[in-house]
């Protein structure tokens, strides 16, 4: 009798749980439930190209050295045999043809002599001449397919736009398993509902755009490297197992719509488009396909992104010190790569700089893999070492001091420095910001989207102590590139009228924050004395920007002690050069100085100016010229525990080309009146003989001391990169002599009271001594 009656009890039990699980698919179905920053497209309508029935078939791929993943040689698969295409007679129009049969909406530049390395087997096409209109690559003039009188040296290669054709659908005419896939429309669509409420979108299934339609693909032949790649399409570091059989009970209970095709890649590939064509799928009436079920992935975010950071960590994170940092870029995953070695940061050389290299430094930050590498300088100039050239990574290191490096190569120059830019995770920052009344999307007032009262509604950020970092991450959070200015008066800017209200205030940042959000400000409790509307905070916005690095070893070098009569130092005491107990000397007296030169480099992408006009600029009879910042470096001598002793009163500059690296002219003098500012690859010097270029040391006491310089200190003039505006020393005074030593950029030792406390080297020799110190006086 207690056996009949549980058969039934258990049984419902088991139907109320499968009603609980089935409860969190509610709300999915397509396209609806989709996070935002992932919005589901209107299907567009494809038609593939009606071609001559004599047309050759042919398939194309681009391969090779890539940089970006929507460039490469040009590669034509023909006769069972895959081959490439000579540069003779090549042109923008026949770079046009392959782009477009790739599905690329068109072609950007194409490159001759194998740019992208020597490719192998036949060369099928040779003097190529296309219009640009026809509809394979086998339609243009040639040769004739297979005759050529080129080398693998010729090799030809296009780069495509990111952009693709609406609704393009990769059709196999070939009967071959090896074909590159070149669709860029790939999604991790959310299924579970604790996935659809996070934001970055982690797990999900795996979705292909083919001829406007999504579908999923079939897990038959899928491995963890393909998720791999995915992973790293869309920001992930890596991937991890997930729930299989929650997945299988909801294929069964909605039926998919498969992709044609598997995918087979490695794992080290930057981009589904570098992977290659499994089998085509046997589809059974559209709902399975051989048994399988449809592809999921379960990625990893890297820390910065995770939705909840300290879950799963039961033991104290201690952060790790990192050797490898991206310097330069606009937005958050992408800059110049610069290494750590012997304690000191260096920057990469670009030769053999690839895709899979900068996907290893990607992943190793915490972002995806890479989406561009770049060459060249490219995002700025560094400044120190090469600390590694001729990189060669298998593409699964752990790190890019792993790879392979040439260490005997020398010679490169920081016009070489290589840079990346990573996929990052879709956080939907963008949508929670925007720029309204600008005369063009890069300008405007800052307009947040903000909760009140149980509802969504737009308004605007009060100006009160608005500027220059705030408005960097305001540029970052909406992809806009570098801050060039920030606007405390709107007035000329009429945003929307039902944004007037200001929602958000207080607002303080540090400028590594990817959205204003994450910034401090006010709560619920808004204190904005001027209130919004034509108060209200703006900015506008430059793909570039200047980025000023102070040399640390002229600084060193030129480092001497002078003492100075008083009566030679007036003109320096009228502009408060000197110390605030030089008002009590008599002119007879002399004063002690710290003197030094420093040598201002601009290693940013465009020049720096000064943010006074030419109107407001102030003239000093002293040094017979115009100065256009007030505030341009401070100077100070800082005891071991950070207390300030001594500093610097140079209370304003006149900017100009000192001298610029090979083959760049000056554009900015001081004399006659002339424009003011600092030029890329220039710098200005301001030599250790001139007025207020020093530190009036006449009343510190004897003993070890950090001496520090801090360009543009108070943000007045937008820069790339303001981590390496500081300069810090070792300095030893022992009232007679002085000694300057151990002089870097950035943060570095000098940061930490307890190590800089332990470092202090102790000159115990003659030649020691004379190795310190540099009389130039």
């Amino acid at each position: 009798m207690l056996a009949a009656w549980s058969l039934p009890c258990c049984f419902t039990i088991l139907l109320g749980l499968l009603e609980l699980c089935r409860a969190q698919y509610e709300h999915l179905g397509y396209p609806h439930g989709y996070p935002q920053g992932y919005p589901e497209p209107e299907q567009e309508q494809y038609s593939a190209p009606e071609l001559p029935p004599d047309t050759p078939r042919i398939q194309l791929r681009l391969a090779g050295d890539k940089r970006k993943h929507n460039e490469g040689r040009v590669e034509v698969f023909y006769d069972g045999e895959w081959g490439t295409v000579c540069d003779d007679d090549f042109s923008i129009h026949s770079a046009q043809v392959v782009c477009r049969e790739l599905g690329y909406l068109e072609a950007v530049s194409w490159s001759p002599s194998s740019k992208y390395g020597k490719g192998e087997g036949r060369i099928w096409f040779d003097n190529v001449q296309c219009t640009g209109k026809e509809k394979t690559l086998a339609l243009c003039t040639s040769n004739g397919i297979g005759v050529s009188d080129c080398k693998h040296t010729e090799d030809v290669g296009v780069v495509c736009s990111d952009k693709r054709i609406p609704g393009f659908k990769f059709i196999n005419t070939m009967a071959n398993n090896s074909l590159n896939i070149q669709v860029e429309d790939v999604r991790i669509r959310a299924i579970l509902s604790s996935y659809r409420k996070r934001i970055p979108v982690t797990e999900g299934y795996v979705e292909v755009k083919d001829g406007g339609k999504w579908k999923q693909i079939c897990d038959v032949e899928w491995t963890k490297h393909n998720s791999r790649v995915i992973c790293g399409m869309f920001g992930f570091p890596g991937e991890r197992k997930y729930n299989a059989r929650v997945y299988k009970m909801f294929a069964r209970r909605r039926k998919p719509s498969y992709w044609d095709y598997s995918v087979n890649c490695t794992g080290n590939e930057a981009h589904v488009s570098s992977c290659k064509l499994g089998h085509a799928v046997a589809a059974k009436a559209n709902s399975t396909c051989g048994g399988g079920t449809p592809v999921v992935v379960s990625c990893v975010p890297g820390r910065a992104f995770s939705p909840t950071p300290m879950t799963g960590f039961r033991k104290a994170f201690r952060q790790e010190q990192t050797l490898v940092r991206l310097r330069g870029g606009a937005i958050v995953g992408e800059g110049r790569v610069e290494v750590l070695k012997n304690g000191e940061w260096g920057t990469i050389c670009d030769d053999n700089w690839s895709l899979l290299s900068a996907t290893v430094v990607c992943r190793e930050l915490g972002f995806g893999s890479a989406k561009e590498a770049l060459s060249g300088g490219r995002l700025g100039q560094g400044m120190g070492p090469v600390h590694m050239n001729e990189i060669e990574c298998s593409g699964f290191e752990k790190s890019i001091t792993e790879c392979f490096f040439n260490k005997e190569s020398l010679g490169c120059s920081h016009e070489e420095d290589a840079a990346v830019r990573c996929n990052v995770p879709a956080m939907g920052f963008q949508e929670r910001l925007r720029l309204s009344g600008g005369r063009n999307p890069n300008e405007g007032r800052v307009e947040v989207l903000v909760e009140r009262n149980g509802s969504q509604a737009w308004g605007t950020v009060c100006s009160d102590g608005w500027g220059t970092i705030e408005a960097m991450v305001v540029c970052r959070q909406l992809d806009l590139g570098f801050a060039s200015n920030a606007f405390q008066e709107t007035w000329y800017w009429p945003g929307e009228v039902s944004a007037d209200p200001v929602v958000m205030s207080g607002v303080r940042c540090s400028g590594t924050e990817m959205s204003l959000s994450q910034c401090l400000h006010h709560g619920a409790h808004l204190t904005c004395p001027k209130g919004g509307g034509r108060n209200a905070a703006g900015v506008s916005c430059s793909e570039t920007a200047p980025d000023l690095v102070l040399n640390p070893q002229i600084v060193e070098q030129t480092t001497y002690m002078e003492d100075r009569p008083m009566f030679m130092l007036q003109c320096a005491y009228e502009e408060n050069c000197l110390s605030t107990t030089s008002s009590e000397t008599p002119a007879s007296s002399h004063r002690r100085l710290l003197r030094f030169s420093s040598q201002i480099h601009n290693n940013g992408q465009s020049d720096f100016r000064p943010k006074a006009e030419r109107h407001s600029w102030v003239w000093h009879d002293c040094h017979s010229h115009y100065h256009s910042m007030e505030v341009f470096t401070h100077y100070d001598l800082l005891s071991l525990n950070g207390t300030k002793v001594a500093e610097g009163h140079k209370a304003s500059f006149c900017l100009e080309d000192t001298e610029c690296e090979e083959g760049i002219e000056k554009r900015y003098e001081c004399a006659n009146f002339g424009e003011q500012g600092i030029t890329v690859g220039c710098w200005d010097t301001y030599r250790h003989d001139i007025d207020c270029q020093w530190i009036d040391i006449t009343d510190i006491k004897p003993g070890d001391y950090i001496f520090q310089v801090v360009i543009n200190p108070n943000y007045e003039v937008p820069e790339s990169d303001y981590s390496n505006n500081f300069m810090k020393c070792r300095c030893r005074y022992d009232g007679h002599r002085i000694w300057m030593y151990s002089c870097h950029n950035g943060i570095g030792p000098l940061m930490s009271n307890i190590e800089v406390v332990h470092c202090i080297p102790e000159p115990t020799s003659a030649s020691q001594v004379a190795s310190l110190l540099v009389m130039t006086a």
